[in-house]
């Protein structure tokens, strides 16, 4: 069996079973536990497995997912650093909020092991803490997105109004000086009940969203507490974030 081949046979089996031990691994393959683990490295470089004490569990979106994987895919670079960033915010022990974007997934990701509280309504990120006895997840129901199981509309707005947690992280697809936006009219409706149920909203996007518009605005750019971003965002969106009076976070370049 090629290398190739054996890893996307050892990826579909984490896939199916969410977690599995190293020797079980090893044994389903036929193949010794020190050439697995250099399969799950190669496996963790690409996102779709993270090792944990005692095996691996799958990281990966569903696949069933496809459009999911397509925004996911796209400055994949931008959001880890983001991400890693990010995940500074965060202490053991918080009540984190996470919605459904594909840079929101990246911090998630960074998140598995961790002792927290974790609110969110996508299905994908929901995925990552599903049966990880550190973490109580809380997942928001409501009308799920076909294309990127994330639940939205008047019943995921209705859960938020119960809810408190310390920090949310949001995505958008586009920031202007006429405030932050993202393409779909219900998903804004539910973020803004995210940034009302949330102590601190901390805004992720990437600096290909600067300067652009979409379909529905959010809030305002003043109305975000805080913004982080890779560290390509051009010198003057720097000064009109800054000057709205927002916490422009830059992430340090790549090491």
């Amino acid at each position: 069996m090629l290398a190739s081949e054996r890893r996307d046979k050892l990826l579909e089996v984490i896939r199916l079973r969410g977690f599995s031990a190293l020797p079980d691994l090893a044994a389903e393959l036929a193949v010794s536990e020190s050439t697995i683990r250099r399969d799950l490295d190669q496996l963790e470089e690409e996102g779709s497995a993270k090792r944990t004490h005692g095996g691996v569990f799958y990281s990966g979106p569903s696949p069933k997912l496809q459009h999911f994987d397509q925004i996911q895919a796209k400055n994949f670079s931008k959001k880890q650093q983001i991400a890693q960033h990010a995940v500074k915010f965060i202490e053991d022990g918080d009540t984190v909020l996470l919605d459904g974007g594909s840079t929101t997934y990246e911090l998630a990701r960074l998140l598995v092991g961790r002792t927290l509280q974790v609110v969110t309504n996508s299905l994908p990120v929901a995925n990552l803490f599903m049966g990880r006895e550190t973490a109580d997840l809380v997942i928001i129901g409501g009308y799920v997105h076909v294309r990127t199981g994330v639940s939205m509309g008047p019943f995921a707005n209705e859960m938020l109004k119960d809810l408190n947690c310390r920090r949310a992280f949001l995505s958008v697809a586009a920031i202007h000086e006429d405030g932050l936006f993202n393409s779909n009219l219900l998903l804004v409706e539910t973020e803004r009940a995210m940034m009302k149920a949330a102590d601190e909203v901390i805004i992720l996007a990437d600096s290909t969203k600067f300067g652009r518009k979409s379909l529905s605005r959010l809030c305002g750019l003043e109305e975000a507490q805080t913004i982080v971003v890779d560290n390509e965002i051009s010198e003057d969106w720097r000064s009109r974030v800054i000057a709205a009076g927002v916490n422009l976070q830059v992430a340090d370049r790549p090491k």
